[in-house]
C-alpha cells in the first residue's frame, strides 16, 4: 500500500504483560497447570504506538513508566520499535504491569495494574505542543480520564484529529465524546457505547474472526472480511488493529480498515502483545497473498 507517513501522538498506558499459558483457564478457587510463561511488553498505549510505527507511521509516545527494571525495558522497547520516546515520563515507583492468561484455544483473562500509568495526571507544555503538530491523537482509557479529555480537547482546538479505543470501557462526558472523529471498538465496547457511538462521525468495529466494519455519519458503511489463520493468541490483536489503522487512516476508511484487519489477524498468530504485532512488510505480504 502507497501512502504518506502521518504523524501519530499516542497518549497511553504502558505496561509489563506476565502471560502464563494454560490448557484451560481456573475456575474460582481452583489451581491448574500452566504451560508456560514469559514477560513481554504491552500496555493499550505502548502496543498501539509500536503497531502504528511498524505500520509507517511517525509515532510520539506519552505517557510514564516507573524507576524500576521493567521501566527501562519498556522505555527501550518502544524506542526499537521506531517510537519517538524524548517526552516518556519516568516516576517514582512501579511501571504498569498485566497479568495474563491465555488458553488453549487463544482466548485471554487480563488483569491491569496502572503503576505509573496512574500518574499521568496532567500534560506538560511540551506535550500539548506535540499534540497540537500531530496529524492525529490516538488515546484509550488506561491512564487518568481527566488526561485524555484534557488531550482531546487541545486536538480538537489544534485541528488534530482525534481517535479513541475506549477500552476499558467506562462513562465518558459528553464533552469527550464530542472532541472524537475517529471511534475504533469491539463487540463488547460497542454495544456498551451504542448511543455515543451514533455522535461520532468514523466508527470502526472490530468482528475478531469474521473482520471488522465501518460506518460514518453520513451514512457510508462496508465490511472487511476476516483472514483464515491459526491462532495461538488474541492478546494484543485489537491493539495491531488500532495502530494499523490510524497509520494508514490518511489512505482512506476502506484501504486502513483492510490493512488495519490484516495487521490484526496476523497478531493473533504469535505469543503475546507487542511482540505479535506485524510489521508493514508482512502486512503487505499477507494482502497480497489473499
Amino acid at each position: 500500500m502507497d501512502f504518506a507517513a502521518s504523524t501519530v501522538v499516542v497518549l497511553g498506558s504502558i505496561n509489563m504483560d506476565l502471560v502464563t499459558t494454560t490448557a484451560r483457564r481456573p475456575a474460582p478457587g481452583e489451581t491448574v497447570l500452566g504451560s508456560g510463561f514469559a514477560t513481554v511488553p504491552g500496555g493499550k498505549g505502548a502496543n498501539q504506538a509500536i503497531a502504528a510505527a511498524r505500520s509507517g507511521a511517525q509515532v510520539r509516545f506519552l505517557g510514564a513508566v516507573g524507576d524500576d527494571a521493567f521501566g527501562t525495558t519498556l522505555r527501550s522497547t518502544l524506542a526499537e520499535a521506531g517510537v519517538d520516546t524524548a517526552l516518556l515520563r519516568t516516576v517514582d515507583g512501579p511501571s504498569g504491569v498485566a497479568t495474563i492468561v491465555v488458553d488453549g484455544t487463544g482466548e485471554n483473562s487480563i488483569i491491569v495494574v496502572a503503576g505509573a500509568n496512574g500518574r499521568v495526571t496532567d500534560l506538560t507544555e511540551d506535550e500539548l505542543a506535540a499534540i497540537a503538530a500531530a496529524d492525529i491523537l490516538l488515546c484509550q482509557l488506561e491512564i487518568p480520564l481527566d488526561t485524555v479529555a484534557a488531550a482531546t480537547r487541545h486536538a480538537r482546538a489544534s485541528g488534530t484529529i482525534v481517535a479513541i479505543n475506549p477500552s476499558p470501557v467506562q462513562p465518558l462526558s459528553d464533552a469527550l465524546w464530542a472532541d472524537i472523529d475517529l471511534a475504533i471498538v469491539n463487540s463488547l465496547e460497542s454495544a456498551r457505547y451504542s448511543a455515543e457511538l451514533n455522535r461520532v462521525r468514523h466508527v470502526v468495529r472490530t468482528l475478531g474472526r469474521d473482520g471488522a466494519a465501518y460506518r460514518s455519519s453520513d451514512g457510508s458503511e462496508f465490511t472487511v472480511a476476516g483472514g483464515r489463520v491459526g491462532v495461538v493468541d488474541t492478546t494484543g490483536a485489537g491493539d495491531a488493529f488500532t495502530g494499523a489503522l490510524v497509520a494508514t487512516w490518511a489512505t482512506g476508511p476502506h484501504a486502513a480498515v483492510t490493512w488495519a484487519n490484516a495487521a490484526g489477524a496476523l497478531a493473533t498468530t504469535r505469543l503475546g502483545a507487542s511482540s505479535s504485532i506485524p510489521d508493514r512488510a508482512r502486512i503487505e505480504r499477507a494482502l497480497a497473498a489473499d
